[in-house]
């Protein structure tokens, strides 16, 4: 054991303040004040203890539902300040729970009457302009589709006039199907070796739609898997962050009441999809895709393999911080529409602290990047370290055939018309010199045994440049020259002589 405050048994560590648990007969359980976790497949299992002090945990992530959390797990996470979130990894939210905060009953009502107060269409339009706006930027400045960049700044616009929330919803939706448009034909790459085991279907973003539903749950493909796993994060971090203001996750304004979702977190991650959009975006540009971390079931639908959801998990403060000012802002709308005295100040900035930071002259809260995409050999598919494409063993087979090519580009352009005349110009030339050469320049005590013995030896000490301009001729000549492979020209002999100082040696 060590002596960390979390004394790992396997691999179950916080990374960013995350820790996923995944697998079979998982157990989230308290054993003498600290908090026991157990996950894994079959005999492969992990294990890790955590103490209340300096364990670093602000999210505890299970995927799937195979297992047992007790109430005293629960009860030891919000003491320590920390969520718990259960995911499917159909990209589906199944539980979420955090610290309890104080609520006040007088924004909870103001909530339930955003409809009749005009709140909800302001709270609907501003949401829904920060993701037309977001969606813009992703279209135009990433995807380089400047059409359809314009098609969306279209439905922006239209939303100064729209006064109704079933007016607003159809703006969203012509934005959303021109900005979906634009993904369909984006490759997905895969390492080479993947290739022959990858369908077609993979291959390419797609649409939105699966065949499955008619809508995007059960993905077909991995990148619409990791885009609803990522927004099944987005949508726990909207449910923790409005509870903590002391609103009611359920009670939305933009999407309809429904028993199986809580609306108002889907209305608060709209603004922040575009964020999550640009992450995956750049991750599937940038880097291949490894076959072995997505399943396809028999309906075909794609699943994402524990360990990679893992590391997707590691995203979830990335977007509980970007999802903060936006709640805030929500609370702060609904608390403007009840009649209250003067005095009467703000609800509190829970999550992001800046009426606190203003108070003491402190910059507002910055947000946190996201972890980097994992990076993997493009031939092999192994983990590679930043900065590189290839591992060591793929390396030399890439170089070997990085050589081939180019020395077939350098055959091709050897023989080119330009270079055919080049070289037929330098022949010429020569040839001119050689016949305009008179040998009675040079000295009797001068012959090819005399050069090779005294003058050409000592030409290892001159450098390469120096012998090509004083005798006119390329690099790789003057370096076979100097290297004693190739004896030049009689009329040479004199120049090289006094290069090397060889007159009398």
């Amino acid at each position: 054991m060590t002596n960390h405050s979390a004394q790992v048994l396997g691999l179950v560590a916080p990374r960013h303040g995350v820790v996923t648990l995944f697998g079979y007969g998982i157990t989230v359980r308290v054993d003498r004040g600290h908090l026991m976790l157990d996950d894994g497949i079959g005999p492969e299992r992990r294990k890790a203890r955590y103490s209340r002090v300096g364990h670093g945990i602000r999210r505890l992530v299970v995927i799937g539902s195979d297992g047992m959390v007790s109430f005293s797990a629960l009860r030891w996470l919000a003491d320590q300040d920390a969520a718990f979130v259960m995911l499917d990894r159909d990209g589906s939210v199944l539980a979420t729970t955090g610290p309890v905060r104080p609520s006040d009953a007088r924004l909870r009502r103001a909530q339930s009457l955003a409809h009749q107060s005009g709140g909800a269409v302001k709270i609907a339009r501003e949401l829904i302009a920060r993701k037309l706006a977001g969606q813009e930027r992703v279209v135009r400045d990433r995807l380089r589709n400047l059409e359809i960049a314009d098609s969306i700044t279209e439905a922006r616009l239209g939303l100064a006039e729209a006064e109704t929330i079933p007016s607003i919803r159809q703006l969203e939706a012509e934005g959303a199907q021109a900005y979906w448009s634009a993904w369909r034909s984006i490759p997905i790459q895969f390492p080479q070796r993947d290739t022959h085991r990858v369908p077609d279907h993979w291959k390419v973003f797609g649409t939105r739609k699966s065949p499955l539903t008619g809508s995007p749950r059960l993905a077909v493909n991995p990148p619409n898997a990791m885009l609803n796993y990522l927004y099944a994060l987005l949508e726990s971090e909207s449910r923790l962050a409005l509870a903590a203001l002391g609103l009611d996750p359920g009670i939305g304004v933009l999407h309809v009441d429904s028993p199986s979702r809580d609306s108002l977190a889907c209305d608060l991650m709209e603004a922040i999809r575009p964020e999550v959009d640009s992450y995956l975006l750049d991750w599937i540009a940038r880097e291949p895709l490894h076959r072995e971390w997505f399943f396809e079931q028999r309906d075909g639908n794609c699943r994402l393999m524990g360990p990679f959801a893992v590391r997707l998990s590691e995203t979830a403060p990335t977007w509980a911080r970007a999802v903060a000012p936006v709640a805030e802002w929500v609370s702060r709308t609904f608390w403007k529409t009840l009649k209250k005295p003067a005095r009467q100040i703000y609800p509190a900035t829970r999550l992001t602290q800046n009426r606190r930071r203003q108070s003491r002259g402190g910059a507002p809260l910055q947000g946190v990047e996201a972890p980097s995409p994992l990076r993997i050999c493009r031939t092999c598919g192994k983990p590679l370290k930043r900065g590189r494409n290839y591992c060591a063993s793929c390396a030399v087979a890439i170089s070997k055939e990085g050589l081939i090519e180019a020395a077939k580009l350098g055959r091709i352009a050897t023989h080119s018309r330009r270079a055919e005349a080049r070289r037929a110009a330098t022949m010429r030339r020569q040839e001119a010199a050689k016949r305009a050469w008179n040998p009675t320049n040079k000295p009797d005590w001068l012959d090819e045994k005399t050069f090779r013995e005294k003058v050409q030896p000592l030409l290892k000490g001159i450098t390469v440049p120096s012998i090509a301009t004083a005798l006119g001729i390329s690099d790789p000549y003057a370096t076979d020259i100097r290297e004693g492979r190739r004896v030049p020209h009689q009329r040479h002999w004199l120049t090289l002589a006094s290069l090397v100082n060889a007159y009398n040696k």
